[in-house]
């Protein structure tokens, strides 16, 4: 019983790596998304031109500059298969990302929607659950004109920084 209660505690701890991923990417978090890697690891986003494979310092300077051409981005997660052994696990997690890119030279917005799934070795070290090997795979993917807005400005709208509300709803009492 105590071996079942410590692998269903070691996959909300991966599980909750690759959530906390998400949120670093979508609010441009960098802590939160080093946080999530050793820092010997590897992110393979692919081996072609505005593709990346490296370390971690690489790979968030990648995403800083690649999120400059968003106007928001949104990762939701689905389905996630988590296999533990021991202090390694590997782990598919099944996504959509939702990109909202800003339109150049008069262009209108538009968006850009992936089906992918993300394949992670991971290693807890001193405890601690993270990526040590990612590698994403894209299975469909698509680029349409951003729609009209049907939400009222007046809706309390999310930022890409800490300045987003979510951040105030973290806040703890002591």
């Amino acid at each position: 019983m105590e071996e079942a209660l410590q692998r269903l505690l070691d996959e909300a701890a991966i599980k909750k790596v690759h959530l906390r991923y998400c949120r670093a990417v979508d609010r441009r978090d960098w802590e939160l998304l080093r946080s999530c890697y050793h820092p010997d690891a590897i992110d393979d986003h692919g081996e072609f031109e505005g593709g990346y494979v490296g370390g971690v310092d690489g790979f968030i300077e990648y995403c800083i500059q690649g999120t400059l051409h968003f106007r928001s981005t949104t990762h939701f997660t689905g389905n996630q298969l988590v296999e533990v052994d021991g202090d390694t696990a590997w782990a598919e997690t099944y996504a959509r990302a939702y990109h909202r890119v800003i339109g150049r030279d008069g262009e209108p917005d538009r968006d850009e929607t992936g089906n992918a799934r993300y394949v992670d070795k991971m290693e807890r070290r001193n405890g601690e659950w993270r990526f040590l090997h990612r590698t994403v795979i894209v299975d469909t993917d698509r680029i349409e004109p951003a729609a009209k807005s049907w939400a009222p400005d007046a809706l309390l709208r999310g930022t890409r920084d800490k300045n987003d509300p979510s951040y105030r709803a973290l806040v703890t009492k002591g």
